[in-house]
């Protein structure tokens, strides 16, 4: 490395190792956020909302930019539909990558010292610093877990650079070839931490027409910038995290600002088919609760849904309710968890929330008396089957239609098993009406997010709520059931 790249390797690494210097210049960056996959325009209407700018989605779906100085840095984590964030050092829209594998890495490798990394540098080591004041632990000892479509990749990749950086590798490189000014530095311990600084690269890649894989990318721009920056690279107990996210033609660089998605915030009891909150989140903004919206979810697992809602839009009443118990009592001991956390930072402990155990099919609630049904649907692999789906879903339907006020009333209903509730609207359609549908990514998955409105037939005057699906019979829904559950 020559020595006008040791210099800049100083300048770029000065800048990492004083917080004092980035708190003096308030400067304005590109924010990138990963958010769920058909929630876009969601997380795009929350940023204006919150922050007062505008938000740019992305070609590659499942992300949006936005600009946002470093005085208000901190807004950013309080997003409800964003999963990860990071700075972008540099974006490019059309990315034009040479026809050889060997002549794109080689062009990539070049590309670590072209970038323009000192804003994002700054941005980084302020947002350890706002980290560090909220009781987090410094830096990133642990690895962000991945989604499920992603995990092999990762995989993959963080066994591909431990290669590079191998004592017969590009780490050994760092360890024996020492910069002039990075030993005069030391001597003098201007910067004790930077030679501390360890690092990771993670590439996202998608089009199938890169004459490399995601590994190769990740390999060779990882090792450019270790050998820039002097870096030491750790695959699990990385300082920081560069994001090459590449989609056809459109390249980013990024440094990672979370650790691990924000959408690991409210429970603390899984289930096999717990939903994301920040998908969560996207449902219920479908919806727009208003204030004294009864909302309910009668498939609520393990009550993902109306917890963020009752954080959230707690101007509203949320009844979860399910017919496993061990469902029930993860719901109870999420909304307690949430309770004592609130309780403990000093805040008020409520939450407009009530936990009951019933039979979707026959609902213990007055006919229509309730605003907004939302609920995650069983899809007929891990929870339910594809067979019982088909009397399941026109019987729900129904029920729903019962206890929803007629003409006002809406549900949010999100299922993989596609044909069978295109059947069950279609069974329903006197009593519900089809508004919108938004394609979303659940672990891999295509679901859909359904948007159905409540027509204004009164319940018990339409065919459709006389007919009784295959092997069930009338019950009084009011008798037969559990007391409910004080959560």
């Amino acid at each position: 490395m020559s020595s006008h790249d040791g210099e800049d390797t100083a300048e770029q690494t000065s800048n990492v190792s004083t917080p004092e210097e980035t708190d003096s210049a308030i400067i304005t960056v590109y924010i990138g956020a990963t958010v769920p996959t058909g929630f876009e325009h969601t997380a795009a209407e929350e940023v204006q909302e919150k922050i007062g700018v505008d938000a740019r989605i992305s070609k590659d779906r499942g992300r949006i930019y936005f600009p946002i100085s470093t005085d208000k840095l901190f807004q950013v984590h309080r997003l409800r539909s964003v999963d990860n964030l990071f700075v972008v050092v540099e974006e490019y829209d059309h990315y034009q990558f040479k026809e050889s594998k060997e002549e794109t890495l080689m062009e990539l490798q070049q590309l670590a010292s072209k970038l323009p990394w000192s804003n994002a540098l700054k941005v980084w080591e302020l947002n350890r610093s706002l980290k560090k004041k909220k009781g987090h632990r410094k830096g990133g000892n642990s690895t962000r877990v991945k989604p499920d479509s992603e995990a092999s990749v990762a995989d993959t990749r963080q066994q591909e650079l431990p290669r590079e950086t191998s004592p017969a590798g590009g780490d050994a490189k760092t360890e024996s070839v020492a910069d002039p000014e990075s030993c005069q530095q030391d001597s003098e311990e201007a910067l004790p931490e930077a030679r501390l600084i360890k690092f990771r690269v993670t590439c996202n890649r998608a089009g199938d027409k890169h004459s490399f894989s995601s590994n190769e990318a990740a390999r060779d721009f990882g090792g450019a910038v270790q050998e820039f920056f002097q870096w030491k690279a750790d695959m699990t107990k990385f300082d920081i995290e560069v994001l090459l996210n590449i989609h056809n033609e459109e390249v980013v660089v990024g440094i990672a600002l979370t650790e691990e998605s924000l959408h690991r915030r409210n429970i603390s009891h899984f289930g096999p088919t717990t939903l994301r909150s920040t998908l969560c989140y996207g449902m219920l903004r479908l919806c727009k609760p208003q204030v004294s919206d009864v909302i309910l979810d009668p498939m609520c697992g393990t009550g993902a849904i109306p917890l963020e809602g009752a954080i959230e839009f707690n101007s509203s009443f949320y009844v979860a309710g399910d017919n496993n118990d061990m469902a029930v009592n993860r719901t109870v001991n999420n909304v307690s968890h949430i309770q004592k956390r609130r309780a403990d930072k000093g805040s008020s402990s409520g939450l407009p929330i009530d936990t009951v155990q019933w039979d979707v099919c026959n609902l213990p609630i007055k006919t229509s008396s309730v605003d907004i049904i939302i609920t995650d649907m069983p899809f007929g692999k891990r929870m339910g089957s594809r067979k019982k789906n088909w009397d399941l879903y026109p019987s729900c339907l129904r029920e729903m239609a019962r206890v929803c006020r007629p003409g006002s009333g809406k549900a949010v209903l999100l299922t993989q098993d596609k044909k069978c509730f295109a059947k069950a609207v279609s069974q329903m359609g006197g009593l519900w009406r089809k508004v919108l549908t938004v394609w979303v990514n659940v672990g891999g998955l295509h679901a859909g997010v359904y948007l159905l409105k409540r027509t204004a037939a009164v319940f018990g005057q339409t065919p459709e709520d006389v007919r009784q699906p295959r092997g069930m019979a009338e019950k009084d829904p009011m008798k037969s059931f559990p007391p409910p559950l004080q959560s």
